[in-house]
């Protein structure tokens, strides 16, 4: 299947666009079958409305983040490399003359903050763009970002080839190999993070997690933080589109039964279960 085809199919399990699929439905049927029509409105509504509701999004998405909690850098080991995946900096394509940063940004952030703080001597950032995109692979544009910033150049490696996770773990563990490098620290969503780090131990490399992008986070909620937002269906959609993904890769064969997802430091049956 190529990129293109997932990326469309992928847009069937976002809640505003089922949704929409089941309002249309509703209303195209309902001059004709009033009943059935009403049924699927109203669960279009349902399913537009509850994961709209900031609680149902912060329990989907917290589901996500609890197995990897923050760490601060120099409570991390050291490693060969630190890697980080792409998805936080758009390209400076007109009318940006630098690149921008969205919400996954923490992770090109974190990712100099661990280098600062002397846990890798090098950031191999990977990222490329998706096949009908007209712009820079993402990984020049993070490289540039860590060299106005201060890392030398010969401290980044670039993986420019990867349009999704599969290919980043893939792409990465090739370029590592041929380093001779095998410890590193994976740089991510903490949401992401357990897809991620699958998917790099069935490629053979088994990564210390260093989670980053926390979205849960703990504050008071107003009365008005019970009410439907366009914020709470984004982390809905976010946590969805990540469950649908995992269970996606592992029939895929692209995660093995036995990964290691979990936010300890890889050990000796880590290592083994990563590289045999």
């Amino acid at each position: 299947m190529s990129v293109f085809a997932a990326k469309a199919l992928s847009l069937l399990i976002h809640p505003l666009v089922v949704a929409l699929l089941l309002l249309s439905a509703g209303w195209a049927l309902a001059w004709r079958w009033a009943r059935i029509g009403q049924v699927l409105m109203g669960m279009g509504l349902l399913v537009l409305v509850v994961p709209s509701l900031p609680p149902v999004a912060d329990a989907l998405y917290r589901s996500l983040e609890q197995a990897h909690p923050p760490k601060a850098a120099r409570a991390l080991p050291t490693a060969d490399a630190i890697v980080v995946l792409g998805g936080g900096v758009g390209a400076p394509v007109p009318p940006r003359i630098d690149p921008d940063f969205n919400d996954a940004s923490d992770r090109i952030v974190h990712a100099f903050r661990l280098y600062q703080a002397e846990r890798a001597p090098r950031i191999v950032v990977s990222g490329g763009r998706l096949p009908w995109a007209d712009t820079p692979p993402e990984a020049f544009t993070l490289r540039r970002v860590l060299t106005e910033w201060g890392v030398p150049e010969s401290a980044i490696w670039t993986e420019p080839e990867s349009a999704t996770t599969y290919e980043n773990a893939q792409r990465t563990a090739e370029l590592l190999r041929e380093r001779d490098l095998d410890r590193v620290l994976l740089v991510t969503s903490a949401a992401h993070m357990a897809r991620a780090l699958a998917v790099f131990c069935t490629a053979g490399v088994p990564a210390i997690p260093a989670p980053t992008d926390h979205r849960v986070v703990q504050r008071p909620r107003s009365a008005l933080g019970y009410m439907p937002s366009a914020g709470a269906l984004n982390r809905s959609t976010g946590a969805i589109r990540e469950y649908v993904g995992y269970a996606v890769y592992r029939l895929r064969g692209w995660i093995a039964p036995d990964a290691v997802t979990t936010s300890a430091p890889p050990s000796d049956a880590t290592v083994a279960a990563c590289t045999s």
